[in-house]
């Protein structure tokens, strides 16, 4: 694994002042247009999908989306996007969730997910965790199960590990890369 996390580093783009000053932005883009690296991440994280029991995988607007799919496809499970709020047609279970300026709310298709579903949650970054929460809740809302969440980088001075723990309640938390 660790041959596959150096792969990982070493396609991630380090920019600094974006958004905005003072934040050096981890751009994945190059490790997105590598196709050795961009499978590599693909079959971590579906490893990680089986080791949990997930029978269906959701993945956190957008960059989740683009990381999800192909793991459900690899790993043979369903794929759920779960959105910002009214983007999604027809029937939506809705959960809001504050940020630090403010609030938002995310959506998914109240008949996607079933009681009898393990959902292994996949995204980018895991920064504050205030979206990985209002997902889990929102899982959790449909009746369906958490079986873990798993990203390609945690920001551990961020403290979302911290908060999202207890949502979690046991459920693993898989970051392939610390920074």
């Amino acid at each position: 694994m660790t041959d596959v996390r150096d792969l990982l580093l070493s396609r991630i783009r380090d920019v600094p002042d974006y958004p905005e000053q003072g934040v050096m932005f981890k751009d994945i883009t190059p490790l997105l247009a590598d196709p050795a690296a961009f499978t590599a991440l693909t079959d971590a994280l579906a490893g990680i999908a089986q080791n949990t029991g997930a029978t269906k995988i959701v993945g956190l607007e957008a960059r989740g989306f683009i990381l999800g799919a192909p793991v459900a496809v690899r790993a043979g499970l369903g794929f759920i996007p779960v959105r910002k709020a009214g983007k999604l047609p027809g029937a939506t279970l809705r959960q809001a969730y504050e940020l630090e300026y403010g609030s938002a709310e995310i959506e998914v298709h109240a008949e996607d997910l079933n009681s009898g579903d393990r959902v292994l949650i996949v995204d980018d970054v895991l920064a504050t965790g205030g979206t990985a929460e209002a997902a889990i809740q929102l899982i959790q809302r449909a009746g369906a199960e958490v079986s873990g969440l798993a990203v390609l980088m945690e920001l551990g001075f961020l403290d979302g590990r911290a908060r999202l723990e207890p949502a979690l309640d046991g459920a693993p938390l898989e970051a392939l890369l610390q920074v």
